[in-house]
């Protein structure tokens, strides 16, 4: 490969920093970078969201990097087959996000074993004294169940993230292959695990399988009194059925970082229903986020030029 005829279009948004940064690396390898969207079809590298069509008909484009870690746009079974004819390589970013997501989801765990809402209403509202009540609804952490729906990247840094508070940790996957390295359930053995579990943890990503997954049956199936959480996708959880299972008290509370749709409108019910927990799409984010994510850009295209495996690669 000679380096000096490397193209790199980029999308991203970047800090003043982090785009100084980037332009000395690319410098230094003799590469040309570009943001304009018509010199994408002739980049070999694209680092953001680029257009899916027109990743489908670049020739050139050989490795297209994500800042996401979600990437349903491009789980399409018409680029699925671009992909294997002729490439690119597509890789996300979900060791960027895992552990500010993993931590977000710890924080949430915590808030809501402890009835932290319950005491902020308190505070903000009547500045009332709720302390019987809480102390009485507020549970201990340790050996108690927990399933995780989903066990990628961000799955595995929660469950290392949990293993010292000495809780019961189950995965699920549609199809376990044994390398995860805690229980994990298949579809024949959720039902079971959701029966048993006092905090369900969804990290599903979206596709057309996973949509609507936690519906009406799902939350039925839980054990009343459990904790629901979501920090993978919106679309994932029929939020109708979240507010009734909530409503009727079967659900202890759940804690919500994404919705369908976001922002969440400011009239929708949700927002209102008891012991919910919502926050604004914010577990992904800190204050070093953009340079985290130049950072795992960098590392994979010296990889790339070296010809070595890239990290985090989903489609190929």
């Amino acid at each position: 490969m000679e380096n000096q005829q490397l193209k790199i279009w980029i999308n991203t948004t970047l800090g003043a920093d982090e785009k100084n940064r980037l332009n000395r690396e690319i410098d230094s390898i003799g590469a040309s970078l570009s943001s304009k969207p018509e010199d994408l079809e002739s980049a070999e590298i694209a680092f953001g969201q680029p257009d899916v069509e027109t990743v489908m008909r670049s020739p050139k484009l050989r490795w297209v990097q994500l800042d996401s870690a979600g990437y349903e746009k491009y789980d399409r079974v018409d680029l699925r087959l671009i992909l294997s004819e002729r490439g690119p390589t597509i890789t996300n970013s979900s060791q960027v996000y895992a552990q500010p997501c993993a931590e977000h989801l710890l924080a949430m765990i915590f808030a809501m074993a402890r009835r932290f809402p319950g005491a902020m209403i308190a505070q903000s509202s009547d500045h009332s004294w709720p302390m019987a009540t809480l102390r009485a609804e507020s549970r201990l952490l340790m050996g108690q169940r927990a399933i995780l729906l989903g066990y990628g990247t961000i799955a595995r840094t929660v469950t290392e993230l949990l293993a010292p508070l000495q809780m019961e940790i189950c995965g699920y996957r549609r199809r376990p292959d044994g390398r995860e390295g805690i229980t994990m359930v298949g579809e024949d053995g959720l039902a079971g695990e959701l029966a048993r579990a006092d905090h369900v943890i969804n990290i599903l990503p979206a596709s057309p399988s996973t949509r609507g997954f936690c519906n009406e049956q799902f939350f039925a199936q839980l054990k009343p009194g459990a904790i629901f959480y979501n920090i993978g996708r919106g679309v994932t959880v029929d939020q109708k059925a979240l507010r009734r299972s909530l409503e009727t008290g079967h659900l202890a509370g759940a804690a919500l970082h994404v919705t369908d749709p976001e922002p969440l409108p400011a009239d929708d019910p949700l927002w209102t229903a008891p012991n919910c927990l919502i926050t604004p799409h914010t577990a992904g984010g800190h204050g070093r986020e953009k340079g985290v994510l130049l950072d795992h850009f960098l590392g994979n295209l010296r990889r790339y030029l070296k010809g070595d495996p890239l990290v985090d690669q989903i489609l190929t």
